[in-house]
């Protein structure tokens, strides 16, 4: 994925303070955001090895990242944020809505007045769950795709037996994440042109925001 990169850029150039991503991997998408407004992102991932590739590639770049191992569930941050973002569908390797609920409550409670989080997350289809249920590719690396739609979860499985899992959630468990969290909903877009949302759809991109000024 390389279309969310400008979309998130553009956010963090309108946020006037701190800058926050979570799950940031390897720096993909917080490189291009450091390096375009000019300012640190603060970057948080739950492993190590991830954020060592993060700090070399921010290193090769020349920009600066403030990288911190931690559970999202757990988020504190020293001074409220004026964005925070979490891209390439990385909400939906949280295995249940409680889950998710922490990290939204977390978010909310480290977001200035009128700040945002903004993430994306798969829109998903059974349909081709059914039709690519068991199906193996050799791209990125060689694995097979399994759907456990009674579980709402996505297996990618290598051949060695690793195995990563995302879980998908619908439209309205997304907006009762919201509203548990006391943000409001300032647009859903079906991609990051900001096309609206439509049934067809396969993507939800989020922006939220805390009330207040």
């Amino acid at each position: 994925m390389a279309a969310d990169i400008a979309f998130y850029v553009g956010l963090a150039r309108e946020a006037d303070g701190p800058l926050v991503e979570l799950a940031i991997g390897n720096g993909r998408v917080a490189i291009p955001v450091a390096r375009a407004t000019g300012r640190p992102v603060i970057g948080v991932d739950l492993s190590p090895a991830m954020l060592a590739q993060a700090r070399t590639n921010a290193a090769e770049q020349g920009v600066q990242l403030d990288l911190r191992e931690g559970d999202l569930r757990e988020l504190t941050l020293e001074e409220p944020a004026a964005l925070v973002y979490c891209p390439f569908r990385s909400l939906q390797h949280l295995p249940t809505w409680a889950d998710r609920r922490s990290v939204f409550e977390r978010v909310a409670a480290s977001l200035r007045p009128g700040g945002r989080f903004a993430w994306n997350a798969l829109a998903f289809d059974h349909h081709v769950a059914a039709r690519f249920d068991g199906t193996r590719r050799s791209e990125p690396v060689p694995h097979t795709t399994r759907f456990a739609v009674g579980d709402n979860r996505i297996d990618i499985v290598l051949d060695g037996g690793e195995t990563s899992s995302s879980w998908w959630a619908t439209k309205n468990e997304w907006l009762g994440l919201i509203d548990v969290a006391g943000l409001e909903l300032e647009a859903l877009y079906g991609g990051f042109a900001r096309e609206p949302f439509t049934e067809d759809s396969r993507e939800y991109v989020f922006v939220t925001r805390r009330p207040g000024r």
